[in-house]
């Protein structure tokens, strides 16, 4: 895609194609009726190509994604619209007030802090892309508050900002950088950018090593619905703690039900007690885990981990939290194919969800091996303590 091809987009001509290309239907007979009825044909296969990527954006941005341009990267890159608006509120309550957005992709924390009341100007090196950025700034109306302009963030003048985002490519030639310094900019950009404009927060990488993590900064992990959606950096007056877990709503526990969701925060470098299998196990959710606040957790719980290097916890009587699933122990077996086979045949389950921590074997090599039949259900969760793999059939609470 071109920068022209946004222009075209944006015109008059592009307006009605995008519309005709929002209809139901097949889209080779979508783009065949579409170019009948007179449409320009590179113009139904831009509108084609932004219909589908609304769609998949829709899941992270919601209705602004109806409005919207995008690229494909910057669908697979946009910040959900739930973690975008936290983030600008917490900016915006810092006391910040003009802000740069270094890296702004399509535009979703740059809309997000523009909503907020923040004067943001938002820089995207690529052209396409900021052209995109542009268009959507201008499409939702936040134009008195938003910009963007097309440059490389590492050139950019930063004087008269209160505050900066970053949100560094993770990207290069198709494949994930898990690598800081094979950021783009580099780690070394990040560092300086948060010693010249102290109130910072930064994008990362979830599975990024804590020892790179600054001293003095505060790592967080949010995770929605269950799954790890992002962490971020929070530099000088914006770190509160060291490390925190952020759970928006519809997260694993059912009982999160609250619109602020919920968070769990510490030191990230203690260790949790361990001791006997109980009654109860729990499976932290997956911002606990990167965290490293599995034994804030513990403490929380009254529980203990089955093993030191292993994050399933367990109690002798229930305890309820949004921060990790509790399932009921029923029986604890030492794995082996055969005596599981022949277990899960007694009971007559049919269903089996499988878990596992700190085993080699997949669900999707067990299952096919379990020949699982019958009207019942059960849950399966596979780990190791003390070197030896063990299989806990249970069954979730009732929490």
């Amino acid at each position: 895609m071109e920068v022209s091809d946004i222009e075209a987009l944006r015109s008059a001509a592009g307006e009605a194609a995008l519309s005709a290309a929002s209809a139901e239907g097949d889209p080779l007979a979508l783009a065949t009726r579409l170019r009948a009825a007179g449409h320009d044909p590179h113009l139904v296969s831009l509108a084609l190509t932004q219909q589908r990527l609304r769609r998949s954006a829709a899941i992270k941005l919601g209705s602004d994604a109806s409005a919207m341009l995008f690229t494909i990267d910057a669908v697979e890159q946009a910040t959900r619209n739930t973690v975008a608006t936290r983030r600008a509120s917490h900016l915006a309550a810092s006391g910040a007030t003009r802000v740069i957005d270094l890296g702004c992709g399509a535009g979703s924390d740059l809309l997000a802090m523009a909503r907020a009341g923040l004067d943001v100007t938002g820089v995207e090196r690529d052209p396409v892309t900021a052209a995109v950025a542009a268009a959507n700034v201008e499409a939702l109306g936040l134009t008195d508050h938003a910009r963007v302009i097309c440059a490389d963030a590492t050139e950019i003048d930063l004087n008269g900002y209160d505050a900066a985002f970053c949100d560094p490519a993770r990207r290069s030639g198709g494949r994930r950088v898990f690598d800081p310094d094979a950021y783009s900019p580099p780690w070394s950009f990040v560092l300086a950018l948060a010693e010249r404009i102290p109130r910072t927060v930064v994008k990362i990488a979830p599975g990024i090593d804590h020892d790179r993590i600054p001293a003095g900064t505060e790592a967080q992990w949010v995770s929605e619905r269950g799954e790890v959606v992002e962490a971020a950096l929070w530099f000088g007056p914006l770190a509160d703690v060291p490390r925190r877990a952020t759970l928006l709503p519809g997260a694993t526990a059912r009982d999160l039900t609250t619109a602020r969701g919920a968070e769990l925060t510490g030191t990230g470098d203690r260790e949790a007690p361990v001791g006997a299998i109980g009654a109860y196990l729990y499976d932290p959710d997956g911002a606990v885990v990167r965290a490293h606040l599995v034994a804030e957790l513990a403490d929380q719980l009254g529980g203990r981990l089955l093993d030191p290097a292993i994050a399933y916890l367990t109690t002798d009587e229930l305890r309820v939290t949004p921060f990790a699933r509790a399932y009921r122990i029923d029986t604890v077996l030492p794995f082996g194919v055969k005596r599981l086979r022949a277990e899960l045949a007694r009971r007559g389950v049919g269903r089996l969800e499988i878990k596992k921590r700190g085993t080699a074997v997949t669900p999707e090599q067990l299952r096919p091996q379990l020949k699982l039949s019958g009207p019942n259900a059960a849950t399966l969760i596979l780990t190791r303590v003390a070197g030896k793999p063990l299989a806990l059939l249970c069954e979730p609470s009732a929490d």
